[in-house]
């Protein structure tokens, strides 16, 4: 089977000759593992590693590309960013947000940086699509956000604090980053057609130990906007793959009311985010994607124990097939090249266990 094939397949929940590997890195990462193999092509180099990779389709924003690790100035919505240096690592972060000081939703209207979807490099996006067909690779674009893109806008700690204290101004926020998504999403989902596969919806609802909303805040400012984005989605036959770190397992049912398809990353080191636990409550109403531990097994194991916890994902997470498997979130700077080779190629040879 191709790599588009595999991914496919399991997205439809139909037999595969192995399980998929997909890999999410950092530029660091990238550029080592281009040093290991004397490969500077980024989607000839997952062929030669046997990835299967899902290639990220992000338009850029009057430019070429949306690089999410790799850029930098001001993003599409006028929030500021900048880099940060972290030992071996450089990582993007953003400014002040613009509508911090906002205090009425009325001052909405006047804000002169809502993105202009015509802006937006769709025939950019479409080109880099068709370059990944040409190595028979699925696609995932664009990238689209709610309570995010509101963080960025407005400050984390004023974001938090809305949800609670201003819920009208938040609702009007949220109503104009649905409408610039909704149009572009529509636009780009017409244009591409068949050269995309999943759509990317990133809104973080945990941290490390616990929620960053309240499960009854996403079901009132959140939840009926993801849904119209999830019947937009699957009214042009696409998945939709919601990305939120941490300790989600609460709003996991709602996610699935909304209609999404595929959860990511499942950060299972979380509590309540147990494999095994999650296959066996959803995993029969929701995909997973990523599962590989990043913070601990990754950067710092042997390579016997990322085979591990490779094995563990595949045991608990792909119980039924409906499992891609991926580094959970992206691997970061300093990982050992060995470590990465470890994962992709215990899932490559993995065998499934013969049950008595």
């Amino acid at each position: 089977m191709t790599p588009l094939q595999r991914v496919r397949a399991v997205l439809d929940r139909q037999p595969t000759d192995r399980p998929p590997i997909d890999i999410w890195l950092t530029p660091e990462v990238l550029t080592a593992l281009r040093e290991h193999t004397g490969i500077t092509d980024e989607l000839a180099l997952y062929q030669q590693l046997g990835v299967d990779k899902i290639v990220w389709i992000f338009p850029g924003y009057r430019q070429e590309k949306f690089d999410p690790n790799d850029s930098e100035g001001m993003d599409p919505w006028g929030v500021p960013t900048f880099k940060v240096q972290s030992g071996a690592a450089e990582y993007q972060e953003y400014g002040e947000g613009p509508l911090a000081e906002m205090e009425d939703p009325d001052e909405l209207d006047a804000y002169p940086l809502w993105p202009v979807v015509d802006d937006f490099n769709v025939a950019a996006a479409k080109e880099l699509a068709q370059r990944a067909r040409e190595f028979q690779f699925a696609t995932i674009g664009p990238w689209v956000s709610l309570f995010e893109i509101y963080c960025h806008m407005r400050g984390m700690e004023n974001a938090l604090m809305d949800v609670v204290a201003e819920p009208e101004f938040l609702s009007a926020a949220l109503d104009k980053i649905e409408a610039v998504q909704t149009e572009l999403l529509d636009r780009f989902l017409t244009e591409l057609g068949d050269l995309i596969d999943l759509v990317f919806i990133s809104d973080d609802m945990g941290t490390q130990e616990s929620q960053l909303i309240s499960v009854s805040a996403f079901e009132e400012h959140l939840k009926p906007r993801l849904t119209r984005w999830c019947e937009l989605i699957h009214r042009h036959g696409k998945k939709v793959l919601f990305h939120t770190d941490g300790a989600a397992r609460a709003f996991i049912p709602h996610l699935i009311e909304a209609g999404v398809d595929v959860l990511n990353p499942v950060q299972h080191i979380c509590p309540g985010m147990n494999c095994a636990s999650l296959q066996a409550e959803y995993g029969d109403r929701i995909l997973f994607h990523g599962g590989i531990e990043n913070q601990q097994v990754l950067p710092y194991g042997t390579p016997e124990d990322v085979r591990e916890e490779v094995r563990h994902c595949l045991e608990t997470l792909g119980t039924g097939g409906g499992y891609l498997p991926c580094s959970c979130h992206n691997i970061q700077a300093g990982t050992p090249v060995e470590n990465m080779l470890a994962m992709i190629e215990g899932v490559q040879n993995y065998k499934r266990p013969v049950r008595s």
